[in-house]
């Protein structure tokens, strides 16, 4: 499998298909790089070059015990495009991989890519604090890694069969193919990645990197978000980035890369040719 080694010894697992201009795709937590499958098939039908990673713990990259913060997110991500000398990249992150792009893009700089864009993505600041009044209380994540320690298995069931999806949401139609394949990506990861993941995704602040970012940045968030809630999110993201668009959907869920492709897909070729 094509793996890029990172300072720390980490093998980093990546897919690489097709020419033209690169976007580079980070994925959500605790998943991998095949839950972009339906985008950069779409991408890579339109004639550009996609790429996607594993992060460090999930899915076939190594399973350190260690390094699971941001820098080594953003550094791993960095690795990953100079081995690949990457120019010119657009970079898509959902998620948690929204919140490694913009760290990428502040702690790496802007001189490989072009544009960006977060989908449903942690920043600025999931957690609640003084300075952060709309955000999620601790106990919440507390209570993820509860569970995740107690029944990673069964955990891993609850979230894509509930809110991920919203498909507990009135009249929601479950997806099993959906639900499993979450529960697949989550189960070939690493717990202590995913466990340590939590406190990452929810307490890294993203405010001053992504006051740093000089290239165009779409912020693309859906009021019915129930992982990473849209107040305290996506709005107050575009307000902070020197170039930011918001896009708002009104009840698509936190996973809308894969329920809801086919517009996602279409809104991004839309910024990415804009």
């Amino acid at each position: 499998m094509p793996m890029v080694k990172t300072k720390d010894g980490v093998d980093i697992f990546y897919k690489d298909w097709g020419s033209g201009q690169p976007i580079v795709f980070s994925h959500g937590w605790p998943l991998s790089a095949d839950d972009w499958d339906p985008q950069m098939l779409f991408f890579l039908s339109k004639g550009f070059r996609v790429v996607a990673h594993d992060r460090r713990g999930h899915g076939r990259s190594t399973q350190v015990g260690d390094g699971h913060d941001m820098d080594h997110y953003a550094d791993d991500l960095a690795a990953v495009v100079t081995h690949l000398d990457l120019k010119d990249a657009i970079h898509v992150g959902h998620s948690t991989g929204g919140g490694e792009v913009v760290h990428y893009l502040a702690r790496h700089g802007t001189s490989r890519a072009s544009k960006a864009a977060i989908i449903s993505a942690v920043p600025p600041l999931m957690v609640k604090t003084d300075a952060n009044p709309l955000g999620l209380p601790k106990s919440v994540f507390d209570d993820l890694q509860a569970q995740l320690a107690a029944n990673r298995a069964k955990f891993y069931r609850d979230l894509p069969e509930g809110p991920f999806y919203g498909f507990n949401r009135p009249g929601a139609k479950p997806n099993e193919g959906n639900i499993g394949n979450w529960w697949r990506q989550g189960m070939i990861g690493g717990a202590k990645a995913h466990y340590d993941g939590i406190v990452v995704f929810s307490q890294t602040d993203f405010t001053e990197d992504l006051k740093k970012i000089d290239i165009p940045v779409l912020v693309m968030h859906s009021e019915d978000d129930q992982i990473v809630p849209y107040v305290a999110s996506g709005p107050l993201s575009a307000k902070l980035l020197k170039k930011g668009t918001l896009k708002t959907y009104k009840d698509y869920p936190h996973g809308m890369i894969t329920t809801h492709a086919d517009v996602i897909n279409n809104d991004l070729l839309a910024f990415i040719k804009g």
